[in-house]
């Protein structure tokens, strides 16, 4: 599956003498956009040459995840479970995200915070396969070594002569795929969009000696932090050249890659491919959460 790759024609890149392309990942599918349809491919294909018939997995309210899990269930006939960070959102109104994936018939169970953070105690996920039942289990954001694999394949024959792949990251594995899929002389940077001390060790778990960097300047605060300053931002890239931004991932990394080139940290002749990771359902809820602060919108 190929995804289209537009030129950006920007200011910034110009003057830094920079070449930018954007590969439109979030374009694939409406609900399995961007690295979520990567991630899921070959987990699918093992869930179903493993016989499954319910997939099991972990995400916050606003997750792209929880999202494209419920989805691919009802496109493909599987039963869903959604163990979700926050008891408190049990008896309040679904945000956009959650009623997609009811709607979509996953089924909701809203942890704890201290018991979300036990998704990967083997002993904790098996107390929710005893009590739903046989399931194929998919870690939170989807990342594992099936993941990686398909992210591998964001990137095509052809892209060679770029030497530097661009993605936000948040759990790690688009990141970790894409370094994995890195032809010689390419170097993988990674945006940090969450404040997890311990991604580093995951991604040399995932990816030993591969060619990433991780950068840390441009998380705004941390994981699903939307400030006033970056909702502008990404209203004003969307005038600029058509292209939507979701707040939370990639309109993050599209900011730090514009500071990156005005600073001089992308130097003068990079060829550089950036990956739009999707995303953009997750607008609705974070402007849900805007609009009860008075804050500026994000345009939809």
């Amino acid at each position: 599956m190929k995804a289209l790759t537009e030129i950006l024609e920007l200011p910034e890149a110009q003057q830094a003498g920079v070449t930018l392309h954007i590969r439109r990942e979030d374009l694939l599918f409406p609900d399995l956009s961007g690295n979520k349809y990567r991630k899921l491919k070959y987990n699918l294909e093992a869930a179903r040459e493993a016989g499954a018939n319910r997939l099991l997995t972990f995400g916050g309210a606003y997750s792209n995840h929880i999202h494209a899990v419920a989805a691919a269930g009802k496109a493909f006939g599987w039963e869903t479970v959604g163990l979700i960070r926050g008891e408190e959102l049990s008896g309040a109104p679904r945000n956009p995200t959650l009623q997609d994936a009811e709607d979509n018939g996953m089924h909701l169970v809203f942890l704890t915070r201290s018991d979300y953070r036990r998704r990967n105690d083997p002993d904790f996920v098996k107390t929710y396969l005893e009590r739903y039942g046989p399931a194929y289990v998919l870690p939170e954001g989807g990342s594992n070594a099936l993941a990686l694999r398909g992210c591998s394949e964001i990137l095509q024959p052809g892209d060679e002569h770029y030497n530097t792949i661009c993605c936000a990251t948040g759990t790690g594995g688009t990141l970790a795929g894409l370094a994995l899929g890195a032809n010689t002389g390419q170097r993988v940077r990674g945006y940090a969009v969450v404040r997890d001390p311990g991604l580093e060790s995951q991604l040399s778990a995932w990816a030993p000696g591969a060619p990433w960097t991780l950068v840390r300047d441009y998380d705004f605060g941390g994981y699903a932090k939307v400030p006033p300053a970056l909702v502008a931002f990404v209203n004003a890239f969307r005038e600029r050249t058509g292209i939507p931004l979701d707040p939370v991932y990639t309109g993050k990394m599209l900011f730090g890659v514009l500071e990156d080139l005005r600073s001089g940290r992308l130097a003068p002749g990079s060829r550089v491919l950036l990956i739009h990771t999707g995303g953009l359902q997750g607008i609705r809820g974070v402007n849900r959460e805007l609009q009860k602060k008075n804050l500026p919108l994000l345009q939809v």
